[in-house]
């Protein structure tokens, strides 16, 4: 996981957790970053000061890092919300805002529910009254 310093051009500042360099470009390019603030998706790096793990911290410094297990606090919070969502709500892909204004209209039964949207779509849902928020990583079905 890679955290960078992000500023949209309404100068808002925020940080993104992402798998890699890599994905936040392509997000950033798909136009899937929006400013949490104003909903811009014109964003930029800001800059920042560079995170250095201690060596120290590992117990046992001649054992390789896991490449599955979270080698920090905050990547390990987000590992168990996302081990949480999956296993309390249902996938839904690309059906995301189809799905969510069905069950707040009625047309389809309530339940937890994940998925992609584009921002501009989010935000419509947020103006009428759909209760949606954005998620700190890629769904795994995206991840790969």
């Amino acid at each position: 996981m890679i955290r960078y310093d992000l500023r949209c051009e309404n100068n808002h500042e925020f940080d993104g957790w992402f798998r890699s360099s890599d994905s936040f470009e392509k997000m950033l390019a798909a136009g899937q970053i929006s400013c949490a603030q104003c909903g811009s998706t014109k964003i930029e790096k800001a800059l920042m000061s560079p995170s250095v793990s201690k060596d120290s911290a590992r117990a046992d410094k001649t054992a390789p890092p896991s490449l599955t297990q979270p080698d920090n606090p905050a990547a390990a919070a987000l590992e168990k919300l996302r081990r949480h969502i999956e296993a309390n709500s249902d996938y839904v892909g690309n059906k995301f805002v189809d799905e969510a204004r069905a069950m707040h209209e009625g047309r389809s039964p309530s339940r937890a529910i994940h998925g992609e949207a584009r921002a501009e779509d989010a935000r419509k849902l947020l103006e009428d009254g759909v209760p949606v928020a954005p998620l700190p990583f890629i769904p795994r079905q995206k991840a790969n």
